[in-house]
């Protein structure tokens, strides 16, 4: 709520008590008086000037006191279920392309390394099955399917189950008061 008070805006100021046959001045629009002052947020009172002008007259000397960190206790007593599925659809939509991205640079890095020929050379050298071949078995399109597949069923479980933790949260936090939280402004 920020307002110019550089002088072409109407002053309020503070109704009155008047009896009930004394006409009552208007609040918006009236320019009698000294204009309102803006003060300083600081919690020191030499930095705040009283409307006057004048500066407040203290016993204590002039020192100047670094500003004390405010702090506020709040409590998180209920969470919205909507906002917490579409948030949590999100996030796990980044994780599921991120994991896609992930299984076919690894396939990458492994067939690159040859990872897959020494495999099937080994299994072929073991006489189980002489025209075995991992590389066909587990192809890139492969890997990345059943990754696209565990993805999407993750998605849907994730979004789910955080959507029914912030349900019960709402119902516990009713009985018990909820979350209790000290934000500090450091």
């Amino acid at each position: 709520m920020s307002e110019n008070l550089e002088g072409n805006e109407p002053v309020i100021q503070p109704a009155a008590v008047t009896p009930a046959n004394e006409p009552v001045e208007p609040l918006i629009g009236s320019h009698q008086g000294a204009p309102r002052v803006a003060r300083s947020v600081s919690s020191d009172p030499e930095e705040s000037a009283l409307p006057n002008g004048s500066t407040p007259t203290t016993s204590r000397p002039n020192v100047r006191r670094t500003p004390r960190a405010r702090r506020m206790s709040l409590s998180l007593t209920r969470v919205d279920a909507w906002s917490v599925a579409k948030v949590s659809f999100m996030l796990s939509i980044a994780g599921a392309i991120i994991q896609i991205v992930a299984a076919a640079i690894v396939w990458l890095l492994l067939d690159a390394v040859g990872v897959f020929n020494q495999l099937t050379q080994i299994v072929s050298a073991t006489g189980l099955n002489a025209d075995f071949d991992l590389k066909n078995v587990l192809s890139l399109t492969t890997v990345v399917s059943g990754m696209t597949i565990f993805s999407i069923v993750e998605v849907v479980l994730f979004t789910l189950l955080t959507t029914i933790i912030a349900l019960i949260y709402n119902v516990v936090s009713s009985l018990v008061g909820g979350v209790h939280l000290t934000l500090g402004d450091d």
